[in-house]
Parts: structure tokens; C-alpha cells; sequence
């Protein structure tokens, strides 16, 4: 059974965990999945295989329908569309002076949020102003010596972001590394 991304709205008074791992049934090799705690995909990252697109990243939902595309410019920068067309922009993100920090510059309400960590230990935060929109951690067990970077929690807190463009964020977060 399919669920689509509108099962969880975004004004849910609790926060939402979503694993991110490549290891999800159901993914095929490469792909990146957010799953919900019953372990059902939410959203799916596809690479585009062409050379023509090879900095294009689309996320579907779990119906695969495309709900995000994300285009990588040479400078670095990202645009994120509706869809899996350049017709709708959504965003554009950046890199700060600093080169730690990503800038987000939503279109529609227009406002701008923040995305700082550290990639290696699969760890970011997602800000609107002094708020936090959502969070990465790695899956911590109890006598566990060995964590594992493979599969990590995404926690999205309540409030007006859509829960696909955070996962979009956080696609670009860990993706800006590689070339």
C-alpha cells in the first residue's frame, strides 16, 4: 500500500520522524528513501542516469509521483522545482561566505532558512529565524560501539514548511560533497 506525502500534513501539532537510509525495501540501488516509523516510503530520491542531467536529483512520493526536482548549478548553487519540470520554482539555496552554513530563499511565502552541520556525522538543523524546522541525528543504540552513517532520523517539528522541501534540504545538505 502506497502513502503519499499529504498524510502528514504540515500542521501537525507533534513532530515527524522520517529514517533516511538507502536500505529501505523497496529502493532500488542508489536511490535514497525517507520512511515513516512503520517503515513505508515517504518520499524517494531518483539520480537521473543521463549525462544531460547528471545534476538533477527528483524526489517522489510513494506513489512516485515527482514532487520536488532539484537542479545543481556549476557555481554550487541548487534550484528546487514543483515537479519534475523547471517551470515552478520552489527555491534556490546557496552557500554562505563561510561555506558551512546553506542559505535557502523560499519563493512562495518568500522567506529564507538555514542549514548548518556536520555532513560527516550525518548531523544538520534546518532554521527559520531563531526556530528550528527540522533536525538530522544518527541512530544511536544502546550498547552499541559502532554507529552506523547509513540510516539516520530526520525530525521535522511543527510548523508552515512542507515536509517535502525539508527532505529536499537535506537531500542537498549531504549531496553537495560529491561532484
Amino acid at each position: 500500500m502506497a502513502y503519499s506525502a499529504a498524510e502528514y500534513p504540515t500542521n501537525l501539532p507533534i513532530p515527524i520522524d522520517l529514517f533516511v537510509s538507502t536500505k529501505h525495501a523497496g529502493l532500488t540501488r542508489d536511490d535514497l528513501g525517507f520512511a515513516d516509523a512503520s517503515g513505508r516510503i515517504v518520499f524517494k530520491v531518483n539520480r537521473q542516469s543521463s549525462k544531460s542531467s547528471a545534476n538533477k536529483l527528483v524526489i517522489v512520493d510513494a506513489t512516485g509521483k515527482p514532487v520536488i526536482s532539484l537542479h545543481r548549478s556549476d557555481n554550487g548553487s541548487w534550484k528546487g522545482y514543483r515537479g519534475d519540470d523547471q517551470k515552478d520554482s520552489i527555491f534556490t539555496v546557496r552557500t554562505d561566505k563561510s561555506k558551512t552554513e546553506l542559505v535557502v530563499s523560499l519563493v512562495n511565502p518568500a522567506s529564507e532558512l538555514k542549514v548548518n552541520g556536520q555532513p560527516s556525522m550525518k548531523s544538520c538543523t534546518i532554521y527559520k529565524g531563531n526556530d528550528i524546522v527540522a533536525q538530522t541525528s544518527l541512530m544511536y543504540k544502546l550498547c552499541q560501539l559502532y554507529v552506523s552513517r547509513r540510516k539516520f532520523r530526520l525530525t521535522i517539528f511543527p510548523g508552515s514548511v512542507d515536509h517535502a522541501v525539508v527532505a529536499a534540504l537535506i537531500v542537498i545538505f549531504f549531496e553537495r560533497r560529491r561532484k
